[in-house]
């Protein structure tokens, strides 16, 4: 995982173990693991606080993960041209840098927050808490967060998201469910995405792909789409709305997440939270 590779300190969460941060020395003063261990565990807390704060403004979030170029920006910009008139869209984009894929939303007309992650290959809760502030939730139905692409990291980080979409493209082959199995038990749908080459590229099973999934214990659906010729696009309009929808209705038979989310952004500092970001003077987050 991330304490491999070195990105477990990110932009987002690195104020924690900065001179004075609250994890800056463990009980010993000397394990990383432990330091490890403690920024998941901040991670997943500001996570659930951003989670409860899309559903007290009745906001589905939906994070897409994806190896790079599996076709997540293109997708993205078919279900806002196909959506735009059913519901209020908003992107937080993830990259390690460039604004390249935010500027490709901005011209579709929607707010679009690209979150530079400098060499950490993957977005974290906090950095999706101070792109909140950015965002106007009351306007929003539907955040879609653009991970940054990554088949492994990714997976370990929960950013207060409703649902996980994980892309895989028919060009990267068919068996990447059995290569990168944590990434795919995470999803909550698994795309097939450029599939408008399946044709081109005869040696991608989509049925292999399946059974490689199912070995995984998984029961998520398998949509096939093509964002370039609009093939199966219906199927994950269908499955998104019923996403928002189920979502909309435990915000509703829940009013105390909602009230939950107000206090604590009122009080955040009294239970623990780290606004370390500030937040404008209007309230909103």
């Amino acid at each position: 995982m991330c304490d491999t590779c070195g990105c477990n300190i990110t932009p987002g969460n690195e104020h924690l173990v900065a001179t004075g941060g609250k994890l800056e020395k463990t009980q010993s003063g000397q394990e990383a693991i432990t330091v490890l261990h403690s920024l998941l565990h901040e991670n997943d807390h500001v996570a659930q606080h951003n989670r409860e704060h899309f559903a007290a403004h009745s906001v589905v979030a939906v994070n897409l993960m994806s190896s790079p170029g599996a076709g997540k920006t293109a997708l993205l910009e078919a279900t806002i041209k196909a959506l735009r008139d059913e519901f209020s869209i908003a992107v937080i984009e993830g990259d390690l840098e460039t604004e390249n894929d935010a500027e490709r939303i901005r011209k579709h007309g929607v707010t679009a927050i690209q979150i530079t992650t400098g060499s950490a290959c993957h977005l974290d809760a906090h950095m999706i808490h101070d792109a909140l502030h950015e965002l106007s939730l009351d306007e929003l139905d539907i955040v879609f967060i653009e991970n940054v692409g990554n088949l492994v990291c990714p997976a370990s980080f929960d950013l207060g998201q409703h649902a996980n979409i994980a892309l895989l493209s028919v060009p990267e082959g068919d068996d990447k469910p059995a290569k990168y199995p944590v990434m795919f038990r995470t999803a909550d749908m698994v795309m097939l995405s450029k599939a408008d080459l399946l044709p081109v590229l005869d040696d991608f099973s989509p049925e292999r792909a399946e059974n490689y999934l199912r070995n995984l214990a998984s029961t998520a659906p398998v949509i096939r789409t093509s964002a370039k010729s609009g093939a199966g696009m219906q199927d994950w309009f269908g499955w998104l709305r019923q996403v928002i929808t189920t979502n909309r209705q435990t915000f509703v038979e829940n009013p105390d997440i909602r009230q939950h989310a107000h206090h604590d952004h009122e009080h955040g500092d009294e239970d623990g939270h780290d606004h370390h970001g500030g937040h404008p003077q209007d309230g909103k987050p």
